[in-house]
């Protein structure tokens, strides 16, 4: 059954329209943006994938602009149940809108934890995430077993001056990450909640080695 707030199509910025048999990277932005924002890395971004950065469904109380995955505010603020909804509404607009051969996922801060949600949900169709400024939400989900044998690949770079995720959530993420993926990542000096160029250095190598790896599995 359909979820309500499904994504936009119309509003879904692709990096070519060239994208049989090439895999696909889906960029989630944070709370408060839009597609728009996390597009502008691509051109940082290894050139052998096809990118898609997708809108949330959800604006964000006044005056805050843009779009959000899920609500960060009032008494559901961050319930889990909203960040798999997200989840859930971005795996049901891949299902119908791509077949590549092999699709990650790169979020940042919100975006983040959608990711790692989505991985969650279907541990065995996503073949990495990366995690900037995120986090990987409390409680069990399904797929968590699944996800802790088959340990996909994941990067993780936060800031050590980012003051706008909860401690708690963060004290989770360490814990959870190295349980359930191959964990790779940076804890970055004097970074805000934001990506600074030395992490995108090594998100890029991250995904250089994401790449051939996918390359070599398809040869």
């Amino acid at each position: 059954m359909a979820l309500s707030d499904a994504l936009n199509d119309d509003v879904v910025l692709w990096s070519t329209d060239a994208r049989a048999g090439l895999p696909l990277l889906v960029l989630l932005h944070g709370y408060g943006a839009d597609e728009r924002d996390l597009f502008g890395l691509v051109p940082h971004l290894p050139p052998g994938f096809a990118y898609a950065a997708v809108r949330a469904p959800l604006a964000p109380p006044f005056p805050t602009p843009g779009h959000s995955w899920y609500p960060i505010e009032g008494l559901e603020s961050r319930d889990p149940r909203h960040v798999t909804d997200a989840a859930a509404r971005l795996v049901e607009w891949l299902d119908a809108r791509t077949d590549a051969p092999a699709t990650g996922l790169l979020g940042f801060s919100q975006g983040g934890a959608v990711a790692l949600q989505a991985l969650r949900l279907q541990p065995e169709r996503f073949s990495f995430a990366v995690n900037l400024s995120g986090y990987a939400m409390p409680g069990a989900l399904p797929g968590d077993d699944i996800l802790a044998e088959r340990r996909p690949p994941v990067f993780w770079g936060r800031g050590t001056h980012d003051d706008v995720i909860p401690g708690q959530l963060i004290t989770h993420t360490v814990e959870w990450l190295p349980a359930h993926s191959t964990l790779s990542g940076r804890v970055y000096p004097g970074m805000g909640h934001s990506v600074s160029q030395d992490e995108l250095v090594d998100v890029r190598r991250f995904l250089d080695l994401q790449f051939d790896a996918i390359t070599a599995a398809g040869a």
